[in-house]
């Protein structure tokens, strides 16, 4: 008679250490769209994002016919509700033409559940990085952000968080001293510098806020950098921009969705700020004031940066992908930038 050794019970290593391609395959046969067994991983270290071949094409649902992409997002990271506003943000942005790639409604809705995690379908879309460097490029990409930040001021987020001080800023600090992150050495000159930064970004936040009006909050793409932006060159189908990955929409000001953009040294990011405004402004106006607020802004995604490789660390795919992360040579680097963005705070802001 063979001995058998008992099964125990393991809690497992990470989040998503239960999402097998099996797994994968067999949340999308649960509403419907059965893959014909080719998969690929998508480049996403929040969520799990796949493309997939479907058995057969899901019509007019999925322009791309055959191929879907699928995304897991991380557990415990938001709530249903916060997913389900943020797919009906990318929905309300598309009923007004805006190139928004959004969730599937299958079964009627866009939010799923199979084997402990939430997934949602979208269409898969192709394209390319915008050449930042092109004026005209940016004047269009300028347009469509009018358009999505005028449907985005319509009405307020109910579940979504915003973006600001104390959810970039003061929330990032304190998950950085819960877990001891911070190596004896640095820890210190980080707080210094971190208290400095935090300080001047406060000033400039409200001497931009001050007066009658304060600076409008509306819903935002929220991570609006090169990578979320497709681009499918003119004289094809869908020319232009298509904006994807509504993940981190959030509410907050207006220029959070213009100044991960730009790029190079100041007159560099003064033209290309001049261009996106000048598209911006054919469908909406701008608040010039808020370009003041690029470099506080600027600060906090940094901090808030920290913060998400910290909450992520047990994560096996980040210490693989951010080794350096923790070292005091990092946390050097972090003083020096914080530094250099207290200095950068005072500063003229940017013109357009």
């Amino acid at each position: 008679m063979t001995e058998h050794t008992p099964l125990v019970a393991r809690q497992a290593l990470h989040a998503y250490e239960p999402l097998t391609p099996d797994v994968v395959l067999d949340a999308l046969a649960s509403v419907g769209l059965p893959g014909d067994g080719r998969l690929m991983a998508l480049s996403s270290y929040e969520n799990r994002v796949y493309q997939v071949h479907l058995e057969s094409p899901v019509g007019s649902a999925a322009s791309r016919g055959d191929i879907v992409v699928v995304k897991f997002y991380r557990p415990d990271r938001w709530s249903d509700a916060q997913i389900i506003e943020e797919h009906a943000f990318a929905a309300e942005l598309m009923a007004a033409e805006i190139p928004v790639v959004g969730a599937l409604v299958l079964n009627g809705r866009t939010l799923n559940h199979f084997g402990g995690f939430s997934f949602s379908v979208s269409p898969s879309r192709g394209g390319r990085r915008p050449e930042l460097d092109n004026p005209d490029v940016l004047a269009w990409i300028g347009r469509f952000l009018a358009r999505i930040h005028t449907v985005g001021s319509a009405k307020p987020f109910q579940h979504r968080p915003a973006l600001n001080m104390q959810t970039f800023g003061f929330e990032s600090r304190d998950i950085l001293l819960a877990g001891d992150y911070l190596p004896l050495d640095m820890a210190s000159r980080w707080h210094k510098a971190f208290d400095a930064a935090m300080q001047t970004a406060r000033a400039v936040f409200e001497s931009v806020a001050h007066g009658a009006s304060g600076v409008q909050h509306l819903r935002l793409h929220g991570d609006c950098h090169p990578g979320n932006i497709l681009w499918t060159p003119e004289g094809t189908p869908g020319a232009g921009p298509h904006f994807v990955d509504l993940d981190d929409a959030r509410s907050g000001p207006a220029v959070q969705d213009l100044w991960m953009l730009l790029s190079g040294d100041r007159a560099q990011c003064t033209y290309q700020l001049g261009a996106l405004v000048d598209g911006y402004e054919e469908f909406r106006e701008f608040d010039r004031r808020e370009l003041a607020l690029i470099e506080p802004l600027r600060t906090l995604r940094l901090v808030h940066y920290s913060a998400w490789l910290a909450q992520r660390w047990h994560d096996p795919i980040f210490p693989i992908n951010f080794p350096w992360f923790g070292s005091s040579d990092y946390w050097k680097g972090q003083v020096d930038m914080l530094e250099e963005q207290t200095e950068a705070m005072q500063e003229a802001p940017l013109v357009a």
